[in-house]
């Protein structure tokens, strides 16, 4: 008992260190140091504190951690291994966890202002490109898309063929994006990282310049998802697109 209280008082001290750090982008390996004290107090005690879950069912190298940073709002899930970021060689093995199913299961962590879990078209998924992301540990944020982006994309979901990359323009303002879209009800046998990377090939430098997003839709009563991806300076964008462009947190129906 002494030693999980000694434990506990340290791994406070370590993830309140390490939250702030995150939260005002101090250091860029601050979200790693709170994962693997979520990882450690699993191992010790069987919680997962300070994230919401951690899973090492896989083992620790296959393993994910969700949690929900204080003062970001931001829900994401991140490997329990040390990734990068969406450049990282791992993800395009064909034995590469799939942190996107991941996070897809753990929308059930997300709730609206009436506190219900989202439609499964407002919910997103977004990976940042190197450019616009805060931190050097793979996350991949879950929220919901804002209005124009969701309006968007229901209008183009159903001209989206099956299977094949399109070029659709712009998601939100000033933004370029292209899509495939699939079917099924969850994303185990799916893999954005890989389909996004094959996509953009011929298009970027290094795929830390990738920006990947996954949406949920229902096209004629099936359910299924949108894949999108951009890079740091496509044609016709103003800008680098980040989760900020496109998606809220707040959920609203």
């Amino acid at each position: 008992m002494r030693r999980v209280l000694i434990f506990a008082i340290a791994a406070g001290v370590t993830v309140a260190t390490g939250y702030a750090a995150f939260a005002l982008g101090l250091d860029r390996l601050a979200l790693w140091q709170v994962v693997r004290a979520c990882v450690a107090d699993y191992q010790l005690t069987g919680a997962p504190f300070p994230c919401l879950e951690v899973d090492l069912s896989g083992g620790e190298k296959r393993g994910h951690a969700v949690l929900l940073p204080p003062l970001l709002r931001d829900l994401i899930v991140a490997p329990t291994r040390a990734i990068a970021g969406v450049e990282d060689p791992i993800l395009q093995s064909p034995d590469a966890p799939n942190y996107f199913d991941a996070a897809w299961r753990a929308r059930s962590f997300l709730k609206g202002p009436d506190g219900r879990e989202p439609e499964r078209d407002m919910i997103a998924l977004a990976v940042n490109s190197v450019i616009n992301r805060g931190q050097d540990q793979l996350h991949i944020h879950i929220g919901c898309l804002n209005p124009v982006a969701r309006l968007t994309l229901a209008a183009a979901a159903p001209k989206i063929p099956l299977g094949q990359w399109v070029r659709i323009g712009a998601v939100v303002p000033h933004s370029t994006f292209w899509a495939t879209r699939v079917e099924g009800g969850d994303l185990s046998q799916v893999e954005p990282f890989r389909l996004a990377a094959e996509a953009l090939a011929d298009k970027v430098r290094s795929r830390s310049e990738m920006m990947v997003v996954v949406s949920g839709d229902r096209v004629e009563g099936q359910d299924g998802f949108l894949i999108l991806a951009t890079y740091s300076n496509p044609p016709g964008a103003w800008w680098p697109m980040g989760t900020w462009n496109i998606m809220d947190s707040r959920c609203e129906r």
